[in-house]
């Protein structure tokens, strides 16, 4: 089983800017989120339901029966705090721990390079809707690239002087972190889930956009329409042919997810 999470809304989330690579923290919204998606994910992993009576209330008079085999859970992160900070939320809440949690780059948010910090309403009215739409939906088109001032503010910090020189572009399109999030899904999560294993995967709207076409095999049409909304679970489980199924996976708590998933297309995608 594989679990995607989007980190719970941040502020820059929430004063609607272009975030990508700015690193912000989650809002008190965020956080509220990330507990949610704990208890969606305590309810939902093996094992971890509480046993019940006949009336589907906690069994108190009887013996529990025997929980069935759980699976080890890894999780995995980005690098950039909002995801950390959604990590650590659901990695301490769970009621069986991961047996190992790591941050990856490749998994963190695309860079949407001169845009980055940048109101998104402004970005709108300075270029209209068409190229506003082309930049944060398409699958080919990379917005303007960073000058050097703010790329040099950005390679300055800690969380990137710490990380490899990739990690780090002037500017991205949504195939560039389709190729970074592929190679993580071979090298990293394809041998944990061939073992058995479950793994959850906590990072950005469009690192998971990018998951999903991956493991879903989406066509361009269909990565520009996919919306996955902060804080909500999405569980894949694979046949033996290593398919998702159902395609597109499901979500854990479907009627708010969706619901939240036509707000972000209302107001021009994740």
């Amino acid at each position: 089983m594989l679990i995607v999470l989007r980190h719970g809304q941040s502020t820059a989330n929430a004063a609607g800017l272009f975030t990508g690579v700015l690193d912000a923290p989650l809002s008190d919204q965020g956080i509220r989120e990330a507990h949610t998606a704990t208890v969606l994910l305590n309810l939902a992993l093996p094992g971890e339901r509480p046993p019940t009576t006949g009336t589907g209330s906690p069994a108190m008079t009887t013996a529990p029966a025997p929980a069935p085999a759980a699976a080890p859970v890894t999780l995995f992160t980005s690098t950039l705090t909002r995801a950390r900070q959604t990590a650590a939320i659901v990695a301490a809440g769970l009621a069986r721990p991961p047996v190992g949690c790591d941050a990856d780059w490749r998994l963190n948010e695309r860079n949407y390079g001169a845009l980055t910090g940048r109101s998104k309403d402004d970005v709108r009215a300075e270029f209209g809707e068409e190229q506003f739409v082309a930049w944060r939906r398409s699958v080919a088109e990379a917005p303007p690239a960073m000058g050097d001032l703010l790329y040099d503010e950005f390679a300055g910090t800690a969380l990137f002087r710490a990380l490899p020189a990739a990690a780090l572009n002037r500017t991205e399109a949504l195939s560039d972190v389709i190729t970074r999030v592929d190679a993580f899904l071979t090298e990293r999560v394809d041998p944990l889930l061939a073992c058995g294993e479950t793994v959850l995967v906590v990072a950005h709207g469009n690192s998971l956009r990018a998951l999903c076409a991956v493991i879903d095999g989406l066509s361009d049409g269909q990565i520009r329409d996919l919306n996955l909304p902060t804080g909500q679970p999405l569980v894949y489980r694979f046949n033996a042919r290593g398919r998702p199924v159902p395609f597109g996976g499901r979500y854990l708590d479907s009627v708010t997810a969706l619901a939240a998933a036509l707000t972000l297309a209302n107001e021009g995608g994740t």
